[in-house]
């Protein structure tokens, strides 16, 4: 089987997903080329993995101090270009297009007639996931940006619906030997504002990667490291270490921050709908706090804070791809009710889910998922 696996480039999340897949397909021999969009070819870092990859425009947003800027972002879209992509994206040698929100590929599959599956955190909002100030522009946005023939969503808690856990490293063991400083990844906001926030707490030390950030260097408390191939290349190593961390409401980050057990304060990008909807769900499971703005006393708040204990995720790529490459798209029941099996959940977030989904029959006293989630 030969794959063309699509992967949005905004952000730094989805190819730490794809970083985790490529590991699973190099195992298992499997042909795959990788086509990414949303970022200039100049702007990756630490894509040895991908071997000789494309790269396209595709489509992307604009932000600015935080927020989404949907105007700015119609006005920068050239859709004929984008059509362009699209036609010019030759699938005859393919046997499956796998996508993660990326649209050239998706588009080229859906008009050639290839086979396309997608693989992503924003397949599971076209399920009935926690969401929060979902418009019909947002509802459109999820299921026409990157449509595909089949769907697998990836989520924190399973909500009674056909999804996975996350994808993430895998991490044999709860980290050891903390150091005293806080992790902290905004990259959508602004840096000034970021370290004038962190200025304030002195007696904590920071260590903060941010896009605009090109050399190394020491600011009052604050260690300042570039997003480069020495850089976040690294934030394994600092996410392991760390006492908790900072970072707007992707996916990727707080998804590998709960299985190390780390706290979280997040802070959504404003106008995003996936954001909100990310932050809001980790609040209500305990496993995260929430601000709307760089805050003093919130901040201070959750520094005073301990964490609620680990999820313990397994290795989800790994089933992922033996399940590709038997081919039985239609059904993922089998691999849906093995991997959910494994997750452990701290008490407190058990207690609070079963409230939350009473109906659920899928927690239970050893702090698993263990009953069939498909009839």
């Amino acid at each position: 089987m030969k794959i063309l696996y699509g992967i949005q480039g905004t952000g730094n999340g989805h190819i730490s997903r794809a970083r985790e897949m490529a590991r699973v397909f190099q195992a298992l021999d499997c042909e795959v080329d990788y086509y990414f969009s949303g970022r200039a070819a100049d702007k990756f870092f630490d894509m040895s993995c991908f071997g000789d990859f494309q790269v396209g425009k595709g489509l992307t947003f604009v932000t600015e101090q935080g927020c989404v800027q949907k105007w700015k972002t119609w006005r920068q879209l050239n859709l004929g270009y984008f059509r362009q992509e699209v036609k010019a994206l030759d699938l005859s040698d393919y046997d499956l297009v796998l996508n993660d929100f990326e649209p050239v590929t998706a588009w080229a599959a859906k008009q050639q007639q290839v086979p396309s599956l997608s693989l992503s955190h924003q397949a599971a909002f076209l399920h009935h996931v926690p969401k929060v100030n979902d418009s019909l522009f947002d509802r459109l946005l999820t299921r026409y940006f990157a449509p595909t023939q089949y769907q697998i969503g990836l989520h924190w808690y399973h909500f009674n619906c056909p999804i996975l856990p996350p994808i993430i490293p895998c991490f044999d063991k709860p980290s050891i030997n903390q150091v005293s400083f806080i992790l902290v990844y905004l990259p959508f906001e602004s840096l000034t504002q970021i370290t004038e926030l962190l200025s304030h707490f002195q007696q904590i030390n920071f260590v903060c990667y941010h896009p605009d950030i090109e050399v190394e260097s020491q600011w009052q408390n604050v260690q300042l490291k570039p997003l480069s191939r020495d850089g976040f290349h690294h934030h394994l190593h600092h996410l392991h270490q760390c006492k908790g961390v900072v970072a707007n409401g992707g996916f990727e980050l707080p998804s590998e921050a709960i299985s190390l057990g780390k706290k979280l304060l997040l802070k959504p990008l404003q106008g995003q709908f996936e954001q909100s909807s990310n932050v809001a769900t980790l609040a209500m499971m305990g496993l995260a706090h929430v601000t709307q703005s760089l805050d003093i006393t919130t901040m201070r708040v959750w520094l005073d804070s301990e964490s609620v204990g680990r999820v313990k995720i397994p290795d989800v790529a790994s089933e992922v791809g033996k399940w590709l490459l038997s081919g039985d798209w239609d059904d993922i029941t089998t691999l849906q009710n093995t991997l959910w099996s494994q997750v452990e959940f701290p008490e407190l977030v058990c207690e609070v889910m079963s409230e939350h989904y009473p109906e659920s029959q899928y927690i239970t006293s050893n702090l698993s998922l263990t009953k069939p989630l498909m009839k």
